[in-house]
């Protein structure tokens, strides 16, 4: 086999090593390779932390304070979580507005718009942009959004008080540490997605009515209420939680807009009825939208357009349209909208002028409408057309907003400054104290227009710098992580190549040239060390973090031991360079399929359609090749092609996975017919010989009696499980806790039984899936559980293909196809060294495993866990539980492919870990190819999908590792026939 490839030779053992001790010290290097890969993936991961992701937080900044009088004393902020603008502006299906009381304010009292957020589009991003001025930093993901990771300065922070009432997952975010605060949760038990969450919205409006009622007993708070730059802020969760279980177009959600309009208004005239003075501010807005299917995250239009209605004290009134008042001007919003977007028909408003804002706008509003400081961090810009100030009141406000981010600018230009040995300016804002001077100048001389204008250019070019400072070691990262990435797929291809193929047999065939070696590698060595010495030096002197030293040092680490092994790529190089032509055209052509396939994977990232096409090629190419290469009517390359071609159906389907119980439910059936029909096969192949040869298998592998029996009822009860528990939430009835404990039991019990199944390799996978069958079908809610049947039939297609390409080349004669004890110092016994054909192996499972990730959804956007899949184990609000559900739903097709995989490996009697690390390999050829996709320009949702893209790939070699572990828990156990079957067969 070997020879028939032709470009790998003949195996030598080194003098003084016995094969048993060669194997350990395989063993050995490919711990410390795989704890050195996890560490490399994991460290370079963090590098884009580094390069886009650094936190925008700076401490030390002095707040600016507006110099005119606030028209405010009080402010009230009001969130409707969850909240869609479209759903919030447009009528119902009988012409009726929703929210008649806010809309009523748009027309008479005060302005309106849309408020564009930015993705991430979850809870905590958007309060902190509405409430602290800033996007999001990225580091709080790592604390799930719960705690903040940096201390930043907010709204609530400049005020003389704030009383906050609503989530706890979001209200202690901005007031557990503030000491000038009065706060109140409800318990996490309230949200419970089984029932009509509006009544989170009354609870909080009911804190509030007690508050003011309670101040007039209470002389303290009464007081206390009186001061100037109070701001109240009440969360509601209503909308979200609705939206969540019952989709944003459901009664029950749209019922919720009319509750916020009617607490909105209720609070209104609480606060009149209670002050009297005509000074309190009102915004109401919301953190983020909601998808069509109940979700939120990614950066679609209904996540990101959220609605904005401002009035009272220091807000302008109405106006009316005036066409063209605002032309298009090139300026974008965060979500990529254009400025001056018309307002659509139906939602009754075009005659009144629409102010849009970016979301992070919203924080120096409120601050400049209560005469407060603006958040020291906030990156808004103020939208003056709220505001009803006289023109040198407006221009005073510009300039306080424009100073506050200047600040930014120049603490962060000192920073870098006195830590660079070497720094480079932002030459655009080298004379800004001049520019302040000038702007001063223009005010004193009541040149408003001028001074306004200067101002504003100034804010734009500090938001320049900021990124500039943001991104100032980008090229220099990019250029260590790439070598680093580069390092690592050369040392592994020289570890594939030194320990599982017949390649280095002749390298060392006298002893002085391996001391030779040794003594080169010792000063290769000391020159690595002398390198990383400097660099640290270099990093240590100019402050650099901690992770910028692992960086460099783990790239020059990499590079030493690959020029360590100069000696065996030269006679690698002379090897090849030496072969026969047609070896070195399969070389190249393995290698161009290879790549082809790895960028059609890159691809699929953005366009999950092309695995459609994937597979309608690959059922053709399999059909064509097996029925020329297989005898007599083998009914194999049938279903090879129907099983490609009903699993290329899928990622034509919506990523939005639609509601459909009876598709589930049907599924259950599938599924333990598809059990029968494997068993009915396994009991025909043991009586025939042709397919024992193909197989390969043993003819008598018992397991546990009556085992598949009790797998089958399981599925058939999970089915019936499905369709109760959807039936009581569809009733809006809370999930019985004996379903749950049923739910529960199924999947837990049915996950444990294949483990007991027989060893025959077609027996123990049936048992492997009809295992995962019962857990897959309760965390389903649509064709998804069709896709794992389907998933199962391509993945039978693949054994039965490795069997049949067996069975070929055992029937061509090679001296090389059972390599001899000498040969095989590193393989276990029951191994072969791998030969260029082998690459397909890994290529297959790269394909199929990318598959399982797209077939049933773009699971590289957020937004595409689907939450409701979870609830027929939980209803309760429970992140972190409902989180590990979604993961493990994901992760059921991993681990059938990877048992699959397992399976195969043993069947082509390769070593798995040597098949292991060339699917690394592979993932890292496209992880570098999201790293140089990465974008730092362009819209948010663009540059944080490039990022999620390159860190799902770069993570497969910690979770494919992971999930190895767990498979062989499965797998080990597989018996292959003995190689003396198989010859007696043939």
């Amino acid at each position: 086999m070997a020879a028939a490839d032709g470009i790998l030779g003949s195996r030598g053992v080194e003098e003084g090593k016995t094969a048993s001790s060669r194997q350990r010290w395989l063993k050995k290097k490919e711990r410390w390779l795989v704890v050195l890969g996890v560490v490399l993936h994991a460290v370079y991961m963090l590098s884009i932390f580094d390069i886009y992701f650094k936190t925008p937080i700076v401490h030390g900044m002095d707040p600016v304070s507006p110099r005119f009088k606030s028209p405010a004393k009080r402010l009230v902020l009001i969130v409707a979580d969850g909240l869609r603008a479209d759903k919030f502006f447009e009528p119902d299906s009988e012409g009726q507005f929703r929210a008649t009381f806010l809309r009523s304010v748009i027309k008479g009292l005060g302005r309106w718009g849309v408020s564009h957020a930015r993705p991430p589009t979850e809870s905590r991003p958007g309060h902190v942009a509405i409430i602290a001025g800033f996007y999001e930093d990225p580091s709080a993901v790592t604390k799930g959004w719960k705690a903040n990771p940096v201390e930043f300065d907010s709204v609530f922070n400049k005020s003389h008080h704030t009383f906050a009432f609503g989530s706890p997952d979001i209200i202690p975010i901005f007031c557990s540490a503030l000491p000038h605060s009065s706060w109140n949760t409800y318990p996490h038990e309230y949200e419970d997605f089984a029932t009509d969450a509006s009544f989170l919205d009354e609870w909080s409006f009911d804190q509030l009515q007690a508050l003011l009622n309670r101040s007039k007993d209470d002389s303290k708070l009464d007081q206390l209420l009186l001061q100037d730059n109070v701001v109240i802020f009440l969360h509601l969760l209503g909308c979200d939680s609705n939206g969540h279980a019952h989709r944003p177009y459901s009664s029950i959600y749209l019922n919720n807009v009319k509750v916020v309009d009617r607490i909105t208004e209720r609070v209104y005239n609480l606060m009149e009825d209670f002050f009297k003075d005509n000074r309190t501010a009102y915004i109401f807005t919301a953190d983020h939208g909601m998808s069509d299917k109940g979700s939120h995250g990614d950066g679609h239009p209904t996540n990101t357009d959220t609605p904005l209605v401002a009035w009272g004290a220091g807000v302008k009134h109405p106006k009316r349209m005036i066409h063209n008042s605002h032309p298009d001007n090139g300026f974008r919003f965060v979500d990529e909208h254009m400025h001056d977007m018309p307002t659509p028909i139906e939602w009754g408003l075009s005659g009144l002028e629409r102010v849009d804002v970016n979301q992070a706008d919203i924080a120096p509003l409120m601050s400049s409408l209560i005469g407060l400081p603006c958040p020291v961090n906030s990156v808004g810009n103020l939208p003056l057309d709220y505001m009803n100030l006289s023109e040198e009141d407006e221009v005073e406000a510009a300039l306080a907003n424009t100073k506050q981010i200047l600040n930014q600018f120049l603490h962060k230009s000192h920073i870098k400054q006195s830590n660079s040995l070497y720094f480079k300016p932002f030459k655009s804002l080298e004379n800004y104290s001049s520019v302040l001077d000038r702007i001063e100048d223009l005010i004193s001389s009541r040149d408003y227009a001028d001074a306004m204008k200067l101002s504003q250019n100034l804010r734009s070019l500090s938001l320049e710098g900021l990124h500039y400072f943001q991104t100032y070691d980008w090229l220099m990262l990019m250029t260590i992580v790439t070598l680093g990435y580069i390092g690592w797929m050369v040392y592994l291809v020289l570890h594939v190549l030194q320990s599982y193929t017949s390649l280095p047999g002749s390298i060392y065939r006298k002893k002085s040239e391996a001391v030779n070696q040794m003594k080169d590698d010792k000063r290769v060595y000391l020159y690595g060390y002398l390198l990383m010495g400097i660099f640290s030096i270099v990093l240590f002197l100019e402050h650099s973090p901690p992770l910028y030293h692992i960086y460099v040092a783990m790239t020059v680490f990499l590079w030493t031991k690959i020029v360590s092994e100069r000696q065996f790529l030269r006679a690698v190089w002379r090897h090849l360079s030496g072969s026969k032509f047609s070896s070195t055209v399969k070389l190249l052509a393995t290698g161009a399929v290879s790549i082809f396939l790895l960028e059609l994977l890159v691809n699929s990232f953005t366009e999950r359609k092309l695995y459609t096409w994937c597979f309608l090629s690959v059922g053709l190419v399999a059909v064509v090749y097996l029925f020329h290469s297989l005898p007599g009517r083998s009914m194999i390359p049938i279903f090879a092609w129907i099983a490609c071609w009903f699993l290329s159906i899928f990622t034509l389907m919506p990523a939005e996975i639609p509601d459909n119980t009876l598709l589930v439910t049907a599924s259950g059936a599938m599924f333990i017919l598809m059990g029968v029909a494997s068993r009915w096969f396994d009991f025909g192949t043991k009586k025939n010989k042709h397919s024992l040869r193909i197989l390969c298998c043993d003819k008598k592998i018992d397991g546990l009696p009556m085992l598949f029996h009790l797998q089958a009822f399981l599925v058939a009860l999970s089915s019936m499980m499905v369709a109760l528990s959807t039936f009581h939430r569809t009733q809006n009835q809370e999930l019985h806790t004996v379903h749950q404990l049923i739910n529960w039991s199924v999947a837990g019990f049915s996950l444990i039984l294949p483990m007991f199944s027989s060893t025959g390799l077609v027996d123990r996978l049936t048992s492997i899936f009809l295992g995962f069958a019962p857990s897959f079908l309760l965390l389903s809610i649509g064709y998804e559980a069709v896709f794992y049947g389907a998933l199962g039939l391509v993945l039978m297609s693949w054994i039965l293909f490795e069997c049949a390409v067996l069975y070929l080349t055992k029937e061509k004669p090679s001296s090389t196809s059972l390599q001899s004890a000498e040969d095989k110092v590193y393989l276990n016994h029951d191994e072969r060294c791998l030969v260029l054909s082998d690459v397909r192996i890994p290529l297959i499972f790269m394909v199929l495993f990318n598959e399982a990730f797209f077939g049933t959804g773009n699971f590289a956007s957020i937004a595409s866990f689907e939450i409701s899949s979870v609830y027929r184990f939980i209803t309760v609000f429970s992140p972190f539980l409902m989180a590990a559900l979604l993961i493990f739903k994901l992760f059921i097709p991993f681990m059938l492919v990877i048992c699959t995989f397992s399976a195969i490996t043993k069947l082509a009697r390769v070593p798995r870990m040597g098949c292991y690390f060339l699917v690394i390999l592979f993932s890292d050829v496209m992880t570098i190819h999201f790293f140089f996709k990465v974008q730092n320009t362009g819209s948010w949702m663009e540059i944080g999908n490039s990022i999620s893209h390159f860190g799902i790939v770069s993570a497969q070699v910690v979770f494919v590792l992971l999930l190895f572990a767990i498979t062989n828990i499965y797998t080990k156990d597989i018996k292959i026939g003995t190689q003396e079957t198989s010859r007696k067969a043939m």
